[in-house]
């Protein structure tokens, strides 16, 4: 039902949290010995009821909503097209934007029928240009699409251009584009890359039903990584407790002969593992230094699902158009997995599971921990949709009000970045700007870990959010007024040198009561002149 619309669009709140990891002193497992370096939690699974089916994939629809704004430098791409044109499978929709932007594609064949702002699903903002496109059913492809030539990406640049312009990105949530880290192997030779199947957020089933699926896709792209990143080696991360994915992945490594240059590793199933930095240190026990990247220490990281749609483009040339959707929780009739084209209204693909139970209450991307709330099912799938879960009244849970922290450093204890979750609060609450960088705000990856455990009920995650957007804007205003001050003594130094060169010209300043004497003089004479006088 295309429109459906929902209590309030806001980041998935703790309560929903908490429900979904359970009882935090009966279900919820704060590790201890070896692993608990590594802190976190281990939750209950809840993937059984997407995963008890085989993958489908959702029909095409009759209209598609495609976003035109992705990358990091995204700011000069431009669409390529106009109402009215007929577009074809794979082809670009946009140009320019640099050769790290994201570019989108259209994901089958038909007709543009506007451009403009549409809502989308994203946290920190509602809407982004979009362009609507009207299905024809025919799903032509573009003639430009062909398989690429490796041979020409003789340098990372080349690699990481061709990469962004095929659409490719981090398909485990983040979105980071493919091209970006690539590029930054200019900087840094990296020795292994890992292919991270570490699916641990609660609901979230996509990437084990694709390893169970096309392993051959995972691995042959992720020996694609090794070889064009010349890296020594490469290791495909899957949790323990995905036993069928780990078994398809090994049987597909055997046949494919390629154990020197690939492995099959598990890692516990923790919360949250499946974070680059926290899956590195879980494999190698080597941490990401602070504000650096996985890449500065030669670790290069990309998401299963990432690594099949570069074989994709690889093979057939195929950008980024389709990705696999979980559908899920009490609200949905038939919880599946779903290949979906990128575009795709949500609407469209909760009524390819059968549509909504009477008892659904919120409609959520993402899973129960990082997930954020939508207002309406009009919001088209994008890259990173890789849930979409439908909750009832009874796993939202009831709103419990915050009580004052207690200090009891359970928040501590769960932090997988290992920071010091109840001082950052403090900080933020104070707007202590400056003791905010001190104490890591920016190494949080916002997992809800101390949400979680907090026996107070703080909304923890949600004032790390805040502060960093705090600090953004602080930082922006400290610069725009440094830049200003750049100017302003650079204006005074001309002049100092136009007066030391002109010592009574016209170059010297006025005084700002002679200024001002001056103006009025000027508008005495001005005034006192009779009629007409400036005509000649």
């Amino acid at each position: 039902m295309h429109g459906r619309s929902w209590p309030s669009r806001l980041t998935l709140t703790w309560q929903f949290s908490r429900w979904a990891a359970g009882s935090a002193t009966k279900i919820v497992e704060k590790l201890e010995g070896p692993v608990r370096r590594h802190a976190g939690l281990r939750l209950p699974p809840r993937k059984r009821a997407s995963t008890r089916v085989p993958l489908d994939s959702v029909p095409l629809p009759d209209e598609l909503i495609l976003p035109l704004e992705g990358g990091l430098s995204s700011r000069d791409m431009r669409p390529d097209i106009r109402s009215g044109q007929r577009v074809l499978r794979g082809q670009p929709l946009v140009r320019g934007g640099g050769p790290l932007s994201t570019w989108t594609h259209a994901s089958t064949s038909g007709t543009i029928r506007s451009l403009g702002s549409h809502p989308v699903g994203h946290a920190r903002r509602r809407e982004a240009l979009c362009a609507v496109l009207e299905v024809d059913g025919e799903d032509d492809p573009w003639p430009e699409l062909k398989p690429p030539d490796p041979t020409q990406w003789d340098t990372p640049e080349k690699l990481a251009t061709a990469v962004s312009r095929a659409g490719l990105a981090g398909l485990g949530g983040a979105v980071f584009p493919t091209g970006v880290k690539l590029a930054a192997t200019r900087r840094n030779p990296i020795h292994t890359v890992v292919i991270n199947g570490a699916e641990c957020e609660p609901y979230i089933s996509c990437d084990d039903i694709l390893m169970r699926t096309a392993p051959r896709e995972v691995l042959a792209g992720a020996l694609a990584l090794v070889a064009l990143t010349g890296a020594v080696r490469g290791c495909v991360a899957v949790e323990r407790d995905k036993a069928e994915a780990v078994d398809a992945l090994r049987r597909e490594l055997a046949l494919l002969g390629a154990r020197e240059q690939l492995s099959i590793a598990t890692v516990p199933a923790i919360y949250p593992a499946g974070g680059e930095r926290q899956l590195i240190q879980a494999l190698t026990g080597h941490e990401v230094p602070s504000l650096a990247y996985p890449t500065d220490i030669g670790y290069l990281c990309q998401n299963v699902g990432t690594a099949a749609a570069l074989y994709r483009f690889l093979k057939t040339g195929e950008p980024l158009i389709r990705r696999i959707t979980t559908v899920t929780g009490r609200g949905i009739v038939r919880p599946r997995n779903l290949e979906v084209r990128l575009g795709t209204r949500i609407a469209d693909v909760v009524a390819a599971c059968g549509g909504y139970k009477s008892t659904v209450t919120r409609l959520i991307m993402g899973g129960s921990m990082m997930g954020i709330a939508l207002e309406s099912d009009s919001v088209p799938v994008m890259r990173a949709t890789n849930c979409i879960l439908l909750p009832t009244e009874r796993e939202l849970g009831k709103v419990i009000d915050e009580l004052p922290c207690i200090r009891c450093g359970d928040c501590v204890t769960a932090c997988p970045a290992h920071l010091m979750p109840q001082e950052l609060h403090r900080a933020v609450k104070g707007q202590r700007l400056d003791a905010l960088e001190d104490l890591g705000l920016f190494d949080c990856i916002e997992c809800g870990c101390c949400d979680v455990v907090c026996p107070s009920h703080i909304p923890l995650t949600e004032s790390f959010r805040a502060g960093k957007q705090a600090f953004v804007q602080s930082m922006v205003l400290q610069d725009r007024v440094r830049w200003f001050g750049a100017r302003e003594q650079l204006r005074r130094e001309r002049v100092e040198l136009w007066n030391a060169e002109h010592e009574e010209g016209p170059g010297k300043e006025t005084p700002p009561g002679q200024c001002a004497d001056a103006v009025t003089e000027i508008i005495e004479r001005v005034s006192g002149l009779p009629a007409g006088a400036s005509e000649s």
